[in-house]
């Protein structure tokens, strides 16, 4: 048998004096098993060394106390069912708030419905019902407060833009929200609105606008066409309440302006007829030939109260005439004059004053009821079957005609 030939490193030669020896490499599969070593090899160890552990790293060991974990078990047990019964409380509170607004809802719908087929509505009131909840009012058959607004109610020839009405404590004759087959009312308060838009849209026909004139009052200003001329109107309208349950409105002040040349006032009033204007009469004074036409009518001289020598002395010297016409008061009574009659007399003495005769034909023939005809107005409330309903107070406000209404004892529905 041959003998194995073994070949070493050449630093691991022995030949030479002291020489230095490199450690053979380590095994992979060592340093993993020295990692798994179990740790109660060096708590032994530590013990066999006589090495003393610290006492206090740890707590003392007590037995366990089963008691305490039955409690924590009873009530993890527990919790689900109060969760389950906290959860079907709150549906079952859900489902009959959710019925008590079907039923409010409901009632609310119907008797819009009973509304408008008893007042004759052309569209439903929206009613709204108070209180909380509405089944229990309605088991008691007394409601706490009920509102109702009614759009567009036709009031002759105007339209109510709203009434707003507030009733409280309502008996209901009845046996549920689709039985209800009346129902007394205690006490009311309402409101009623004429906004001017709807006066506008249906007296003025886009001619003429209502504005406030005081708590009171009502202007009318726009323009009317006559005679071929677009003729400035104006007029003042007052409010009063007619009766328990009317409004009248009463047309005064109504003149129409025809240019800046003459004012026509309806009427046989001493102040009413065909006047000039401050403008025009001024600048009458100021054209010697007219104003001698105008002195030369005894029927204007007699207005103007000026005696008929001063008139004749001023026809014949022009210092004479204007110191005449150039005083002030002969200014203001020149606007005093009425000229219907005088203008009808001497149909010239317009044309040099610039006015038609048709127009004034046609402005003496409007009377005066005509003209307020286009800007009066009244409405009465309907009258209740039983009970009291009135009005109250009626203002003027920056949006229309405001009243008040009260009511009590009202009967609905039999």
């Amino acid at each position: 048998m041959r003998t194995p030939h073994i070949q070493t490193h050449p630093s691991a030669r022995s030949d030479g004096p002291a020489t230095e020896r490199v450690p053979p490499s380590r095994n992979p599969y060592d340093e993993l098993a020295s990692l798994a070593d179990d740790p109660l090899d060096d708590l032994l160890a530590d013990d066999a060394t006589g090495t003393r552990r610290d006492d206090d790293s740890e707590e003392p060991w007590t037995p366990p106390n089963h008691r305490r974990g039955s409690r924590r078990r009873n009530r993890a047990t527990g919790l689900p069912t109060i969760v389950r019964l906290l959860a079907w409380t709150l549906t079952l509170a859900c489902l009959v708030t959710l019925a008590d607004r079907w039923a409010l809802l409901y009632a609310e719908h119907k008797a819009s419905e009973r509304l408008k087929d008893e007042l004759d509505l052309a569209a439903a009131p929206e009613v709204r019902i108070g209180g909380f909840p509405f089944l229990t009012q309605l088991a008691a058959r007394r409601l706490d407060s009920v509102q109702v607004t009614v759009p567009d109610i036709p009031a002759q020839r105007v339209t109510l833009t709203q009434v707003t009405a507030d009733a409280d404590d309502i008996r209901i004759d009845g046996d549920g929200p689709t039985a209800v087959r009346g129902a007394l009312v205690r006490r009311m308060h309402g409101r009623v609105l004429l906004s001017f838009a709807d006066m506008n849209r249906e007296l003025g026909a886009s001619q003429v606008a209502f504005t406030a004139h005081g708590p009171g009052s009502v202007r009318a200003r726009g323009s009317l066409r006559i005679a071929g001329r677009d003729l400035r109107v104006r007029a003042d309208t007052r409010i009063r309440r007619d009766g328990d349950r009317g409004i009248a409105a009463s047309v005064d002040g109504m003149r129409l302006d025809i240019g800046d040349l003459a004012t026509y006032r309806p009427g046989t009033g001493p102040t009413e007829g065909l006047h000039l204007t401050r403008a025009s009469a001024r600048r009458l004074t100021r054209e010697a030939e007219k104003i001698k036409a105008f002195l030369s009518i005894p029927e204007i001289v007699h207005r103007l109260g000026v005696p008929d020598g001063a008139v004749r002395a001023a026809l014949h010297d022009e210092d004479r005439l204007h110191r005449l016409t150039g005083a002030p008061r002969f200014l203001h009574r020149l606007t005093r004059v009425n000229l219907v009659d005088a203008a009808l007399a001497h149909p010239r003495l317009l044309e040099r004053l610039g006015l038609d005769l048709s127009l004034l034909t046609a402005l003496t023939k409007l009377t005066r009821p005509q003209i307020a005809d286009r800007f009066s107005f009244a409405f009465q409330l309907p009258k209740p079957p039983a009970g009291d309903l009135r009005l109250q107070r009626v203002t003027v406000g920056k949006d229309g005609i405001r009243a008040d209404v009260s009511a009590s004892g009202l009967l609905l529905g039999h």
